[in-house]
């Protein structure tokens, strides 16, 4: 990993204790303490389906909390506008998936201004102070995507080129994942065509690049890395536009379900899927921690914040049983309705 970051030197997991002063818990119309969640987009479909769910889940369990949740729609001003509203709510936490690192240090600012602690959630923000970071490493994610694909290239022995589809340039993590996948790309000597980094990790712009590339490299694509599963199917749609055939390996993350339907059908490659669920519990368990003014459990520090980076892996049409079935994320059903079916039996997914 990058000299950001250092892990703590201790035989068991480092137990850190954040300082946040509360000075009593803000408390809503009916009694409850309320606490802020906040999420970047919905074109990413994890978000609403399964962080947001997630974390109320948990939190539930812990106690009986009022969750203000807000997405931005991929919009840091309207970001700026939901955490501002938060905080004149009377809330006691603050949970920040920030649209643009950058500019949600103003949020995280004024949060500690009024005596708010802020808990950075998937995507770190680039300063202020902060309570807690939970998120998976972001650039051994992006060696994971890049190794899968050249994998799967290397038994075809088709390594003409690739094209890289990055996420926004505005997150923190989607320099992460290119910087890992370069380091795989740049050792194994494939010659990567072109690079786009999507702007508000759009499908829909994602595609619009795949299509110009077509047209610029028609017959040397050999692969696309695409940083997670929406710039995946865009990808996938630009290549099925131009009548490819076959599609080239596709890579993602996220897990979501068109996704793994996609990996079902033979469309997309891969995804990473990451322990959402897993994640969702720790951010909510360090609310509950800082509201009882105890320590908050992580087993890193990044950027002086304390910090638990959780592991992802590989899913592939072999490992669909094994990772987002087994864990609860999908059932069977779900994933195979009618027009998955034959795929799904030829798979052995049932």
């Amino acid at each position: 990993m990058s000299g950001t970051w250092r892990r703590i030197a201790t035989a068991t997991l480092g137990t850190l204790l954040v300082a946040a002063s509360l000075s009593g818990c803000a408390q809503g119309g009916d009694g409850r303490v309320k606490i802020a969640f906040l999420l970047p987009d919905s074109k990413t479909a994890r978000y609403d389906a399964l962080d947001g769910p997630f974390f109320e889940q948990r939190l539930a369990e812990l106690g009986d909390y009022s969750v203000l949740y807000s997405n931005a729609n991929q919009d840091a001003a309207q970001q700026q506008s939901q955490a501002e509203a938060a905080l004149a709510s009377g809330i006691s936490v603050m949970v920040l998936d920030p649209v643009d690192s950058a500019a949600s240090v103003s949020i995280v600012s004024a949060a500690n201004a009024q005596g708010v602690p802020v808990i950075a959630y998937d995507r770190l923000v680039a300063g202020g102070s902060l309570a807690f970071y939970v998120s998976f490493d972001g650039e051994q994610i992006g060696r994971l995507q890049a190794s899968a694909l050249l994998d799967t290239l290397a038994t075809t022995g088709v390594t003409d080129g690739i094209l890289m589809v990055n996420g926004a340039p505005t997150d923190n993590n989607a320099a992460l994942f290119k910087r890992g996948a370069l380091k795989e790309f740049d050792a194994s000597g494939i010659k990567v065509l072109a690079k786009f980094d999507t702007p508000d990790w759009s499908p829909d712009k994602a595609q619009d690049w795949v299509a110009g590339q077509l047209t610029q490299y028609n017959g040397r694509i050999s692969g696309v890395y695409a940083a997670n599963d929406g710039t995946a199917g865009g990808a996938i749609a630009a290549l099925k536009a131009a009548n490819v055939s076959p599609l080239p390996p596709v890579t993602g993350q996220d897990a979501e379900l068109a996704a793994i339907q996609r990996i079902v059908s033979g469309d997309q490659y891969m995804t990473i899927y990451k322990a959402i669920r897993k994640q969702a519990s720790l951010a909510a368990e360090a609310v509950v921690a800082l509201l009882q003014g105890q320590p908050v459990r992580a087993d890193s520090v990044v950027n002086g914040t304390p910090t638990t980076l959780l592991k992802a892996s590989v899913v592939t049409i072999d490992s669909i049983m094994g990772t987002v079935v087994a864990d609860g994320i999908y059932t069977v059903a779900q994933i195979c309705t009618p027009q998955y079916a034959a795929d799904c039996a030829a798979a052995g997914i049932r």
